[in-house]
């Protein structure tokens, strides 16, 4: 028996996969969903609920997004926990053994052949069917731009963040930069910053660097204070507010 049993399914979802938009939305950490075959991974409750297992309020406004702009959206079903889609196979933080200030027990000292039967259940799906659209879209002569959605804490190690909404970027920031000059140019409901609270330092931008950069597309993450999408109304405007950022800075994609 492997990590997923029969009733779990596919790691990957795929919604809208023939949408006519040129975004490919990617939400990595969608879900807090931890397979049977691990049990709680040695956690509490409170724990498994937080941040730490995945980013909440990110699925529900990327699923808003992708339906205002006809975008397909690909999202990891199970937790971060387990495999974080966002980091490559050899990462350590791909199967973390502390998150903050949680030690993961089930992640502590996994073997190889553990490690990779995670990745081989969980990542090089999530990663090859990304790979699949980016190359059926490309054959059709219709250049993908991809855009990952994401939350982060409010205060992490205890430290308040005032940012709200991070526009991140690697070595290619052609979007992020026209991101960041529409949000500077119109009314400013949030406080959006480039690269906080993270940055391509912080190896948050393997996706990005995956299926944008290695093909040349136009690429951006998004970061979003969870306080501020933790109820379907906060999540409607701040999807709007995206959307309509991103349709700004990149007219006739939709």
């Amino acid at each position: 028996m492997g990590i997923l049993n029969a009733q779990e399914g596919d790691p990957v979802a795929v919604e809208n996969a023939e949408g006519r938009s040129r975004f490919i939305l990617v939400c990595e950490h969608a879900s807090r969903r931890i397979p049977e075959h691990f049990g709680t991974l040695g956690l509490s409750t409170e724990a498994l609920e937080s941040h730490i297992a995945w980013d909440p309020g990110a699925l529900a406004v990327s699923r808003m997004m992708a339906k205002s702009l006809d975008a397909t959206l690909v999202h990891q079903r199970f937790s971060r926990l387990v495999y974080d889609c966002n980091r490559p196979p050899d990462s350590p933080g791909a199967m973390p053994e502390t998150s903050e200030v949680y030690p993961v027990p089930g992640n502590a000292a996994l073997s190889p052949e553990a490690r990779l039967e995670r990745a081989q259940t969980l990542y090089f799906p999530f990663r090859d069917r990304i790979a699949d659209l980016v190359r059926r879209r490309l054959a059709e002569g219709r250049a993908p731009v991809i855009v990952t959605v994401h939350s982060f804490t409010p205060v992490y190690f205890g430290k308040p963040r005032a940012v709200e909404i991070g526009i991140l970027h690697d070595s290619d920031s052609r979007l992020a930069d026209a991101v960041l000059a529409a949000a500077a140019g119109g009314t400013s409901l949030y406080d959006v910053r480039r690269n906080e609270p993270y940055g391509p330092e912080d190896g948050v931008t393997h996706t990005l660097k995956e299926h944008g950069l290695a093909n040349g597309l136009l690429n951006v993450m998004i970061e979003i204070r969870n306080d501020l999408v933790r109820d379907e109304a906060g999540q409607g405007v701040v999807a709007d507010y995206l959307t309509g950022l991103l349709l700004e800075s990149l007219p006739g994609a939709s």
